[in-house]
Parts: C-alpha cells; sequence; structure tokens
C-alpha cells in the first residue's frame, strides 16, 4: 500500500531503524515520521454502560422490525393474494436489500461517524415501515419496495452498533456486553410475532403493527443522538492504528486482508448455515405450525382474515424464552472453556449447530404423529441455534483489527444474507408450490408440502458446524496477529504483515504487561482510572 506509514511495534525504540522490528521496513518506504501522540480518549464508566443499554434497545426494535411481518403472514399473504413462493420472496426482498446496503454501510461506519450513519438508518427504516401501513392491495408491488428499503435501514444498525461496543469494552467484559446485546436477536424476533399478532388481535388489522413501530424507533433515535458516544477505532484495546492525518488503507485493502484471515472466513460460512436456518424457521414456522395443528383437527382452516395467531404467539413465545437461555449459556460457556481452551469459542458453536441438526430434524417428522414432541425438539433446537449469537461476535471482534471491524461485520453480513436468510425463505416456499403442485389439493398435503421442504435446513446447520470445526484451526494464530500494532496493513507488494515472534505475540496478548492488565481490570475504556502513561 502504497505512501501508508507504520508506527514502530511496543518492543522498539520510536527512533529505531527501519529493520529492527520489521514492521517500518515492510514498506520499503523507511521510517515513517512520528506523529504527534494524540490525548487518550476517556469516558465514565457508567457512560458506557448507558450506551450499551441504548445499543441493546435498539436492536430489539432491529430484529422485531425484521420478524413482525411473520407474525401476520397468514393476513398479508391473503391481503395482497399472493401465493406461498410470492410471500417467500417478500422475505428474500428485504434481506437483498440489506445485504447490498451492508457494505457501504461498514465502508462509513469505518471512516466517518458511526452515530450519524446509525441514525440515518433508523430514520429510513422508520419512514419505510410506517409508509409501507397504508399500500393498497392493488399495488403489492410497492410493498415489497417498502420492506427493501427497511432492509437497507436495518443493514446500518446490524453493521456499525457491534463495532461501537468492540471499542467501548474489552475481554471478558465485552463477552458479557455482546451477550447482551445479542439476547435481543431472538427477544426481538419473537416479540415481532407476538407484537405483530396482539396489534391485530387488538384492532382488527395487520397494518397497525408496522404503525406501532416508527414510536418506538423515534424513541431510540432520540436516545442514540444523546446517549451514545462515538469512542475513538481500538479505543478499548489501547490502539491507535490510524492517526490524525495519516493515510488509511483502501476498502479493497480491508478486504483482502480479511480474505485471507481464515478464521474470519470459516466463521462467516458458518454464520451463514445459521442464517439460512433462522431465517427459513423465522418466516414460516408459525404457518408450519398452524397447518400442523388443521391437520390434527385442532384448528379449523382459514378461509378469511384475521386468520387465528395462536401459533405465532406460541412460537414467538418460544424464540423468546429459548433465545435468553442460549445466549447466556453459549456466552458464559465460552467464557468459562476459553480460560482452558483457546479454541473454545468455535468449539463451542461447532458443538451446538451438530447438536441443532438432529433436533430440527426430529422436531419436523414428528409433527404429523405428534405435535407436543414437535414442540419440544423445536425449542431445543433454537435453544442450540441461539447459543452462537453472542459467540460468533466474539470472534469477529478478537481476530480482526478494530480499524477492519465495520468492514468485516459488513462482509460477514452480506454472504450471510446473500446465502443465508436471503434465499432461503422463498427457497423453502418455491419447494413446497412446486411439491403441491403434483398432487391433489388439501389441507393435509399443504402440510406435508411445507413439511418436506423444511428438511434441507437439518443439512444446512450440520455444514455450519463443520465451518466452525474449521475456524478452530486457525484461531489462535489470527488472534494473535489482530493483536500486534498495524496487523493487517497492506505492504506494496500486497502481502499481509509478518507473524509476530513468540516474544512479540506475549507481549501483545498482555501476558505481564502493564497495560494489559490495566485493560483488564478497567474493562473498559481509559479515562476511568488509567492514566495517560498507560495508554
Amino acid at each position: 500500500m502504497s505512501g501508508e506509514c507504520q508506527e514502530p511495534g511496543p518492543e522498539e525504540p520510536q527512533g529505531g531503524s527501519p529493520g529492527s522490528g520489521g514492521h517500518s521496513g515492510a514498506l520499503g518506504s523507511g521510517q515513517c515520521p512520528h506523529p504527534t501522540t494524540p490525548a487518550p480518549w476517556s469516558l465514565p464508566r457508567w457512560r458506557a454502560y448507558v450506551a450499551a443499554g441504548v445499543l441493546c434497545y435498539t436492536n430489539l426494535l432491529n430484529y422485531m422490525n425484521w420478524f413482525i411481518i411473520a407474525g401476520v403472514l397468514l393476513d398479508v399473504q391473503k391481503f395482497f393474494h399472493i401465493s406461498d413462493s410470492s410471500i417467500g420472496l417478500l422475505q428474500t426482498v428485504f434481506t437483498i436489500c440489506l445485504l447490498l446496503s451492508a457494505p457501504v454501510f461498514g465502508y462509513l461506519g469505518d471512516r466517518h461517524s458511526r452515530k450519524v450513519t446509525l441514525s440515518f438508518g433508523i430514520l429510513l427504516r422508520a419512514g419505510a415501515g410506517l409508509s409501507s401501513s397504508f399500500i393498497s392491495p392493488r399495488y403489492s408491488w410497492l410493498f415489497f419496495l417498502s420492506r427493501g428499503v427497511m432492509g437497507a435501514g436495518t443493514a446500518s444498525y446490524s453493521t456499525i452498533a457491534p463495532t461501537i461496543l468492540g471499542d467501548l469494552f474489552v475481554r471478558d467484559q465485552r463477552t458479557r456486553v455482546l451477550a447482551i446485546f445479542y439476547i435481543f436477536i431472538p427477544v426481538g424476533s419473537g416479540l415481532g410475532y407476538v407484537l405483530g399478532s396482539a396489534v391485530k388481535a387488538l384492532t382488527g388489522s395487520w397494518h397497525w403493527a408496522l404503525r406501532i413501530m416508527p414510536c418506538l424507533e423515534a424513541v431510540a433515535l432520540i436516545l442514540l443522538i444523546t446517549l451514545v458516544p462515538d469512542p475513538p477505532r481500538g479505543a478499548a484495546e489501547k490502539q491507535r492504528l490510524v492517526a490524525p492525518g495519516a493515510l488509511r488503507s483502501s476498502w479493497w485493502e480491508d478486504v483482502r486482508y480479511l480474505g485471507r484471515n481464515w478464521s474470519f472466513v470459516w466463521s462467516t460460512l458458518g454464520v451463514t448455515a445459521m442464517a439460512f436456518v433462522t431465517g427459513a424457521l423465522g418466516f414460516w414456522a408459525p404457518k408450519f405450525l398452524f397447518e400442523a395443528r388443521v391437520v390434527h383437527g385442532l384448528q379449523p382452516p382459514c378461509l378469511k382474515q384475521p386468520c387465528d395467531s395462536k401459533d405465532s404467539l406460541i412460537f414467538g413465545a418460544l424464540t423468546v424464552v429459548t433465545g435468553i437461555i442460549g445466549v447466556v449459556l453459549g456466552a458464559e460457556a465460552s467464557r468459562r472453556y476459553k480460560k482452558v481452551n483457546p479454541r473454545a469459542e468455535p468449539l463451542i458453536c461447532a458443538s451446538s449447530l451438530l447438536a441443532a441438526a438432529p433436533c430440527l430434524y426430529l422436531a419436523l417428522t414428528l409433527a404429523p404423529t405428534t405435535l407436543l414432541a414437535s414442540y419440544v425438539f423445536l425449542a431445543l433446537g433454537e435453544l442450540l441455534l441461539s447459543c452462537n449469537w453472542a459467540v460468533v461476535a466474539d470472534i469477529l471482534l478478537s481476530v480482526v483489527v478494530p480499524r477492519c471491524r465495520g468492514t468485516a461485520e459488513a462482509l460477514q453480513i452480506t454472504v450471510g444474507h446473500i446465502l443465508g436468510d436471503a434465499g432461503s425463505p422463498y427457497l423453502i416456499g418455491l419447494i413446497s408450490s412446486v411439491l403441491r403442485a403434483r398432487y391433489p389439493d388439501s389441507y393435509l398435503q399443504r402440510f406435508l408440502s411445507l413439511q418436506k421442504s423444511f428438511l434441507c435446513c437439518a443439512f444446512v446447520i450440520a455444514l455450519g458446524g463443520s465451518c466452525f470445526l474449521l475456524t478452530a484451526l486457525h484461531l489462535e494464530r489470527d488472534r494473535a496477529e489482530a493483536q500486534q500494532p498495524g496487523a493487517g496493513m497492506v505492504a506494496d507488494a500486497g502481502e499481509r504483515m509478518p507473524h509476530p515472534s513468540s516474544h512479540g505475540a506475549d507481549a501483545l496478548e498482555g501476558r505481564g504487561t502493564p497495560d494489559s492488565e490495566d485493560a483488564e481490570s478497567q474493562h473498559l475504556l481509559p479515562g476511568t482510572g488509567a492514566s495517560t502513561e498507560d495508554y
């Protein structure tokens, strides 16, 4: 990367020769001029926790918006007169727009104000959601378009918010905060079903569910602007990778760095498998459970609006409860296990996904004979899937340098959605429609067609477990490399910087160094007790 300067490592003198630490000479441009050392950025401890609370609340709304349509899916389908394959495309449009927008927001989040970018995303999402509630049934294409705009607004938050938490907290404290933050993925998803169903039952119209959400998001926007700071990139790790006025790597060089980070690559493929299954379950599971009860004679078929929303409420409650328990269990298991095994995070993800695959398979195959067993295995499968959300985020933050985290989040979201839940709802609906067309139409055949189309999810989630096993093979090396100053910078020849020596790696991992002990004791940014020299 021509013209880019590297500061010497912490073990070499500031005026050392280019070859002394192996960094300054890597670019072939000699010793860089020493920039003015910026004053340490400080934040009171209570402000960091308040900011985390606001981000968690906004994450709750983020996922409520995502799945609120699934809670009233039958009513939307009848209102716009669309088939299974077309209604599945509704979620596909949402996620395709999300994944196309994620790299843009990741780029902006790494280089510009993260608060401004987040605020714009919230306004975009709220405006599109409110306007979609007034669309006539003659303009179903406009409803699809509005869901796409909401997906673009959602991308800003999913991409940038975790990087702010990564710059406010460090190590064990970051694991706990991320666990709380990612609890709101299943909780928000479940409450989306519940809110959609409850508001429809109270008002008699599913449109009001989309009109309530913008009010909640207005509160989130005010709290974000007033209470959430925008810390410097890498502040929690006490890294100053990009000094004021220094040249910065391009987006393409960041992507090349991430493409050679095998822990990031394999964990992203594992996340993709999780997204495929959770997207399909989140969209189709309420309808699958409804049709299962129709087949068992426990529920009359839906012939006109409003349809019975009991299954959306049940599935929403299952998602909330299993999500809370799963995220807490996964994060706590990771925190304890990595004290004895540095590869704990990907091993926990792999084991939970490999165990979730047979649970999901049994939940689907037992539904025609016993609904109780189907619910039990479905709950177990959701619990095991939920164990991974906070752990996966911790893997990314630990193996990627701070200056690339927004881009890394964006790429993981993009790949996860384009190969995962962008197509899985549509694919499940398409397979179901094809299978139904081969046989005479009946309620039993509708149920069996949806059941068979769902079975591919069990095999996809097993593949995801295998990807996390491969992540474990590369985790320690990539984590050590990410902790060295200037890691991930690209030389003129396009190669990554050399791997640190064992002595340098030990120092950079914080074993026995005053800086790391101070960071661990504070758990968040300097200024709550750390001096300028410590920084």
